[in-house]
């Protein structure tokens, strides 16, 4: 079963009752920004560092290398963090960790005070996110390992339970990103680029075109 695929309305819901009834309310709203604003991977977002989303001066990325090592399928790939209420989520989250001083440096001039090399997402007691293995199948019929965080997975599951969202989950923010974008006009290339798939035919699956636009496609077609 396809997680489900939000609307804008079901966003502002989600983050409105996540804000209200979550404990950790800095962090939820952040790491489901990243997935619907970003399409990054649950796994991704428990793996990426200080470091990759800001400059050493404090100054956040606008563009952000996901390395090889933290993605599925080992394939680096960029993402664009410049949505406004993913920079404003960033920006409470790390003002909430900086305030629990939770893995700071020696050197309060570089990174906002934050170690580099640290986890950006953290658990309630301020330490990164556990990783297990898991192996699955792939479209070429093959068996590979992959890394996953269960935990915070679970988590995230819960908060769109919460919202009285059925069908979401962490795989809804990519779900919804590639279906966002797609409705806007962009091409699957865009979107295979954004999502970090090696052929077009994977994209297929995050997709879902509204009825609306099928009518519209067959009016417009003459």
């Amino acid at each position: 079963m396809q997680a489900t695929m939000l609307q804008p309305g079901q966003i502002r819901h989600l983050l409105r009752v996540t804000e209200a009834t979550s404990r950790h309310p800095e962090r939820d709203c952040l790491v489901l920004l990243l997935g619907i604003t970003c399409g990054m991977r649950i796994s991704e977002i428990a793996q990426i560092e200080v470091g990759d989303i800001m400059f050493a001066s404090g100054k956040l990325r606008e563009e952000v290398s996901l390395r090889a090592a933290i993605t599925k399928g080992c394939r680096q790939r960029c993402i664009y963090p410049t949505n406004r209420l993913l920079i404003a989520a960033l920006e409470n989250y790390l003002a909430y960790r900086i305030a629990r001083r939770w893995r700071m440096s020696d050197d309060p001039q570089k990174y906002r005070g934050l170690r580099a090399d640290s986890a950006l997402i953290l658990t309630h007691k301020g330490f990164k996110f556990q990783l297990n293995t898991k192996r699955r199948i792939n479209f070429a019929g093959e068996q590979v390992d992959y890394l996953a965080c269960d935990s915070l997975q679970s988590h995230i599951t819960k908060c769109y339970r919460d919202a009285g969202i059925k069908g979401g989950s962490s795989h809804s923010g990519r779900r919804t990103m590639a279906s966002r974008l797609l409705a806007q006009g962009h091409s699957i290339e865009t979107l295979q680029l954004l999502l970090g798939h090696s052929e077009l035919d994977h994209v297929m699956p995050y997709l879902e075109v509204s009825q609306d636009r099928l009518r519209q496609a067959v009016e417009d077609v003459l």
